[in-house]
């Protein structure tokens, strides 16, 4: 696992993106009478705080813009594609590696998935939880010729306002671009 800045500026395939999505909040097992869900990234108490925001921009068979993951049904659903949206995630990002990438990972978090169970411990879980996500990417990533590198310096307003959400009750909390890498 490495962290992995140039891109090729090769598109990845609908299934290759798939599989990124299962790798890193794909449901295993869903528990109806806890109203739970296994997925293939541990989270505290099976809470599982995220939601995923993907910035496509070269993905086969998807158009560019943003979409929202669905993953009770393995499905991505398109929120956004107006032109300007590469700019905008570009300049939230600070303009680190957005352009050239296939896609961008953003994770948001809900809180209150987590707090209502565990209060003060909350943020160290979500933290925790967060990492998980990412190194999942990460390890998916090499497997299929890609690479990704994790972003925590964006600018919070900026990515909270791409994404349609509040910055209290749901914000960004981490950002990975994905492409195709040089093979070495």
């Amino acid at each position: 696992r490495r962290s992995r800045r140039r891109f090729t500026g090769e598109p990845l395939t609908l299934e290759e993106l798939s599989f990124l999505l299962w790798a890193t909040q794909g449901v295993s097992k869903v528990i109806p009478e806890s109203a739970a869900s296994l997925r293939t990234v541990p989270s505290g108490g099976a809470r599982h705080p995220f939601e995923t925001y993907l910035f496509v921009n070269r993905v086969e068979g998807l158009t560019p813009g943003l979409y929202r993951y669905l993953p009770l049904e393995h499905k991505v659903y398109a929120i956004c594609q107006d032109d300007w949206l590469v700019e905008k995630v570009d300049e939230a990002c600070y303009g680190q590696y957005v352009k050239d990438s296939a896609v961008v990972f953003i994770w948001t978090t809900i809180p209150y998935r987590t707090e209502w169970r565990y209060t003060f411990l909350s943020p160290k879980i979500i933290a925790l939880d967060a990492g998980h996500l990412c190194q999942n990417l990460y390890l998916a990533s090499e497997a299929i010729g890609a690479g990704t590198c994790a972003i925590g310096a964006y600018d919070q307003g900026k990515m909270d306002a791409v994404l349609g959400v509040d910055g209290e009750d749901e914000f960004a909390i981490y950002v990975a671009p994905v492409g195709r890498i040089e093979a070495e």
